[in-house]
């Protein structure tokens, strides 16, 4: 190989229905190669929610700035924590009742990434905001193999009554294309991991099918075989061993995906255990940190920027029995100050947050030019209520993760004033990513002191 091969960023791995994008690699275009040039490298936004609140007494750090020590909640991310702020005094004033009366679970969640004032109605007649995810999708999307990505861990319901009046669709998406247009979550992981890894200009439909290749034991490795071996030889030493890890991983995420999703039902909503789309994982740790790995998997290949992840739906009672927490997550939330019912809560917010920090050590694992994937990504995790016993929208628990392209300075506490709108955060976040608007839902500008060391 002369060191003036080149190849495309937009290289794929082809094969009959399969279309494997590759990581990047030295013998890439050069402005993509020096990808350490923050001006250079795309930056990836998640935003991850959680239902029915926290206990805030173990997730708010006593101090603030860089000298201040992470409570007992978000103690699985101490590996992340210079990779991390918490962001205090941050508000939904959208998810309050505003004269709607009941249905806080549901506006949490339609209000959680647009912040607008849910319509409320258990009809079709739904409207809510055009989201923060969306709004990135339509300015950068076009870049990528998928403007977005939304995934979830609970299929929930897009039409009926879900909460004191208020339509599923509010309840089951974060993510809202239009005012009136929600974009339904992918719980699947098997349907995600074709959906990255299918070939989008098509082949031959019975090779391609997900069901031929199950019947037959083939990888989507095993189409591309020959491609890879041609683009191997012309690679560097490097490089070679870049694709080589590259493609141990994506045939161990394969695997994954097919060993973890051979149960035949799971449980979701209190003891009732309730059938299945195949492909889902019984336990629900597992099917969590599957969904973190193929979110990661699809930034490393730059098939998205954008995605969503809801790990329950809103008001979700899922039962926690893996970590002795029988109850149901809701049932447990309106605790009524029981210190013993806010302990199993307290478990419930840890259990989450090892997920998430499941989900930083993938990004940070993974190197990109002369940083981390972790490095040239916003990643936001919250829930749109704080208090999940009164239904409190002020001071939420949220979560900040990765430097933007070095346009965040991370390892602090910070602490805004009361009630300063989450949406002003995001629209921080957009303007990070390359996006220029004036305003996104309730906010009254861009959040200050992210970059502040």
């Amino acid at each position: 190989m002369t060191a003036s091969w080149r190849i495309d960023r937009r290289t794929f791995l082809r094969g009959t229905g399969t279309a494997i994008a590759l990581p990047l690699l030295d013998a890439m275009a050069p402005a993509v190669a020096s990808a350490g040039n923050a001006a250079e490298t795309p930056v990836r936004m998640a935003f991850l929610y959680v239902p029915n609140g926290v206990i805030m007494r173990d997730w708010t750090p006593e101090r603030e700035g860089r000298d201040y020590a992470l409570p007992a909640t978000l103690a699985p991310l101490e590996s992340v924590k210079e990779d991390l702020l918490v962001l205090s005094g941050l508000a939904h004033d959208k998810a309050k009742s505003n004269g709607d009366g009941g249905g806080d679970h549901a506006r949490s969640v339609a209000t959680f990434l647009t912040g607008c004032q849910a319509y409320k109605t258990a009809g079709k007649d739904i409207r809510a905001g055009v989201s923060v995810d969306q709004v990135a999708a339509q300015h950068i999307g076009e870049q990528t193999k998928l403007p977005s990505l939304e995934l979830g861990c609970q299929p929930g319901r897009q039409a009926g009554s879900c909460d004191s009046g208020y339509s599923c669709a509010y309840s089951s998406n974060i993510s809202w294309r239009g005012e009136s247009t929600p974009m339904p979550k992918e719980v699947d992981p098997r349907a995600v991991f074709d959906r990255l890894f299918g070939d989008p200009m098509g082949g031959d439909s019975s090779a391609s099918s997900v069901p031929w290749r199950e019947r037959h034991r083939r990888s989507v490795l095993d189409f591309a075989l020959a491609d890879a071996k041609r683009l191997h030889a012309r690679l560097g030493s490097a490089d070679q061993r870049k694709l080589d890890e590259y493609l141990t991983s994506v045939r161990e995420l394969e695997r994954r995906v097919d060993r973890e999703t051979d149960d035949e039902t799971y449980v979701a909503e209190g003891d009732r255990p309730l059938a299945r789309p195949k492909g889902v994982p019984g336990d629900f740790g597992a099917h969590a940190r599957l969904m973190g790995d193929l979110m990661a998997m699809a930034f490393q290949l730059d098939l998205t920027r954008v995605a969503t992840f809801m790990l329950a739906d809103a008001g979700s009672n899922r039962n926690y029995r893996t970590i002795d927490v029988p109850e149901g997550h809701h049932q447990l939330s309106h605790h009524g100050n029981d210190e013993e019912k806010m302990q199993k809560i307290q478990k419930i917010d840890r259990f989450h947050i090892e997920q998430f920090a499941h989900l930083l050590r993938r990004l940070k694992s993974i190197r990109e030019g002369d940083g981390t994937l972790l490095d040239h990504s916003m990643i936001v995790y919250g829930s749109g209520i704080s208090d999940g016993n009164r239904h409190r929208h002020n001071d939420l628990p949220i979560l900040l993760a990765g430097r933007g392209n070095g346009t965040i300075a991370t390892g602090r506490h910070v602490r805004y004033d009361d009630d300063t709108p989450l949406m002003n955060l995001y629209l921080a976040l957009l303007e990070r990513a390359g996006v220029q608007i004036d305003r996104l839902g309730d906010s009254n500008g861009k959040l200050a002191g992210l970059n502040a060391a």
